[in-house]
């Protein structure tokens, strides 16, 4: 008889979930992006948003919560309720760098987390200012290995996947390009054309920019393979740097307790959301990124995959949260 009221009570408890489940959501759900509004996380975020409002029939609110290289608002929804209404576009680098650079961090990018989709991921290019004579990532090398030290890289930051795409070519090549951080892509970008730094490995979306112009010049593509964006850019495996891959990636992510049901049911739908022809023209930019997509699972295993990468980058390289 105990067994029976065991199993009744178990069957309850999961027919009730499926039921919030289904009838999720009913309020305005909050999608957090760390970072500050009009940049690649908050772009993606108001893309998928607005179709889930439509198809949902409820409110879908992007909030804004930048502040401390992404920590703070990743930190917000890592201690918000897990009910599926507040949720967030997380990335590289609250949830592949972060965790190396900084010594410590008031969230756990695995325990406090539950991954929903892999929505995108974007490669770097690697630009150089024309002073700089070289035409190639192999004249690069050499360039800059009978000159250690001398040759300066802009980024968005520390910490972005602008900073590590050029840690992890130093290390790779054992040549000594000195990190610059600016305070976003563009400005970074910005510096190389005017000649305040040497080189960026500069968002693909902000490298666009200079499509058909002399101003600055492309070397090659951080993804395994070329993009629409730049049909005649190599990738750095093909100009000479075997094994090398460094691209910014973007996902939805929910708090750690979060029912499964309804992180099901968010990955069933943004998925549908990002077929639909003019959200993937919105993220995409122009060939310039590639949707993902895939089931949780895969979501949480790519981020502890990156993790350990980044780890190993940091810690070669002696990159600091500076």
């Amino acid at each position: 008889m105990r067994r029976v009221q065991q199993v009744l009570t178990v069957l309850l408890f999961t027919l009730a979930a499926l039921a919030r489940a289904q009838s999720y959501p009913v309020k305005p759900v909050h999608i957090v992006v760390p970072y500050a509004a009009g940049g690649t996380y908050d772009l993606y975020a108001r893309a998928i948003g607005q179709k889930l409002s439509e198809m949902w029939g409820q409110p879908v609110i992007i909030e804004d919560r930048s502040g401390a290289n992404g920590i703070a608002g990743t930190d917000f929804v890592a201690k918000s309720a897990p009910d599926g209404y507040t949720i967030m576009m997380g990335g590289i680098g609250p949830h592949g760098i972060n965790p190396s650079l900084y010594s410590s961090l008031p969230y756990d990018p695995i325990r406090d987390f539950a991954p929903v989709i892999y929505v995108a991921y974007a490669p770097n290019v690697l630009i150089v200012n024309p002073s700089i004579k070289v035409q190639s990532v192999k004249d690069l090398i050499l360039y800059a290995r009978s000159r250690p030290g001398q040759l300066t890289f802009s980024s968005a930051g520390s910490g972005s996947s602008q900073h590590l795409s050029a840690e992890l070519f130093n290390t790779m090549t054992g040549i000594r390009i000195t990190h610059i951080p600016y305070r976003g892509g563009a400005p970074g970008a910005t510096a190389v054309l005017a000649g305040e730094v040497s080189l960026m490995f500069a968002s693909a979306s902000d490298a666009l920019k200079y499509v058909g112009t002399d101003r600055v010049r492309m070397l090659a593509v951080t993804s395994a393979r070329r993009i629409p964006a730049f049909p005649e850019v190599p990738t750095m495996i093909e100009a000479g740097v075997p094994g090398f891959m460094a691209a910014a990636w973007f996902g939805v992510l929910a708090p750690a307790a979060t029912q499964p049901e309804i992180v099901n049911k968010l990955n069933r739908d943004i998925g549908n959301v990002l077929k639909i022809p003019e959200v993937a023209e919105r993220i995409s930019l122009h060939g310039s990124a590639e949707i993902v997509g895939g089931t949780p699972g895969q979501f949480g295993a790519f981020i502890q995959s990156e993790i350990a990468k980044w780890a190993a980058v940091v810690k070669t390289s002696g990159a600091k949260a500076d």
